[in-house]
């Protein structure tokens, strides 16, 4: 028996939440006397494929098929069904990003198995088998037991450390076979950003909302990002009047994130904001309106006019900066 874990990459790198995953199985493959297979869909090197050993996978799969360049649901979970079923899995576990939402589920239902979706922390028993996941838009925590006899976990990105140890993994070639029906929905298009941190992998994120009043005070909030090795990000508001890309856009109908640090400038904190970002471990709030809501949420609160506080914050990180 052992434990599957999708390695989830993006054009050939793996992504820091493929780590945590990783991690996370080697725990569970601890808790239950198994081993862990990672399985690589794409043209990653095999150096590459072989550093997963580091965080605890013995074997990986590879898969490079050309008719796999671009995410296709039905085709990745075709392949980790098979995969799953090759190594005996009795536990499959995705990143929860944007790639292993469209997958899970699908995976679920070929494996018949039950699904965690989002789990936030490692089984608390394996039998009967007991996760805990965030629940109501994030406002609760609830632990789903799976009775059934394979499960599929979708971690939370940033919910789980990264663990490393010496070791290399063996890479493995593999061929899994598809139908027709496997590639009936195609994409025609893949827009990419360069030169900016994913908001899914960043640890630290600055957003900011309609308290900066237009978009031409927007400088403020980049050059504190940049400081900081930061995302940058919006409300809603922001987005649908145009002062900022959709893609920027977090909250229950945008992004849904869990950064590190998040610092939320002028957003006054609706509970649909909030379902997108409660995961983050620290959450500071900058808002010149004491009653704002987002304040009852807030690791640390600052009540103050945001073009008086964010240029001494930026001032403040400079200083830090300069002295190391």
């Amino acid at each position: 028996m052992s434990i599957l874990v999708f390695a989830e990459n993006w054009d050939g790198k793996f992504k820091k939440s493929t780590y945590e995953a990783i991690s996370y199985g080697t725990e569970i493959a601890k808790q239950t006397n198994s081993t862990v297979t990672a399985l690589v869909i794409g043209n990653v090197s095999d150096d590459d494929m072989k550093s997963l050993g580091k965080y605890g996978a013995q074997k990986v799969l590879s898969i490079k098929n050309d008719k796999l360049k671009s995410m296709n649901p039905s085709a990745y979970a075709s392949a980790i069904q098979q995969a799953a079923q090759k190594e005996s899995a009795k536990v499959v576990i995705l990143s929860y990003t944007y790639s292993g939402r469209s997958v899970a589920g699908r995976v679920a239902i070929k494996l018949k198995a039950g699904l965690i979706a989002g789990a936030s922390a490692l089984p608390s028993s394996t039998s009967p088998f007991t996760v805990r996941k965030k629940c109501f838009s994030g406002k609760g925590l609830t632990d789903v037991v799976v009775s059934s006899d394979i499960k599929v976990i979708g971690l939370t990105p940033n919910s789980y450390q990264v663990n490393t140890k010496e070791g290399a993994a063996s890479v493995e070639n593999y061929a899994p076979t598809f139908t027709d029906s496997d590639f009936n929905s195609t994409s025609k298009e893949t827009k990419k950003t360069s030169g900016k941190i994913a908001l899914t992998e960043a640890e630290i994120v600055v957003s900011a909302g309609r308290g900066l009043k237009g978009p031409e005070n927007w400088g403020m909030v980049e050059q504190l990002a940049e400081l900081l090795g930061a995302a940058t990000a919006c409300s809603k508001p922001v987005a649908d009047v145009g002062w900022r890309p959709h893609h920027e856009h977090v909250g229950q109908t945008g992004i849904t994130i869990g950064p590190n640090l998040y610092i939320a400038i002028g957003i006054s904190g609706a509970i649909q904001h909030l379902a997108g970002v409660s995961s983050s471990k620290v959450i500071v709030v900058i808002n010149s309106d004491k009653e704002a809501p987002f304040f009852k949420a807030a690791t640390y609160g600052i009540c103050g006019d945001a073009f008086q506080v964010v240029p001494k914050l930026i001032e403040e990180v400079k200083k830090l900066k300069s002295a190391h």
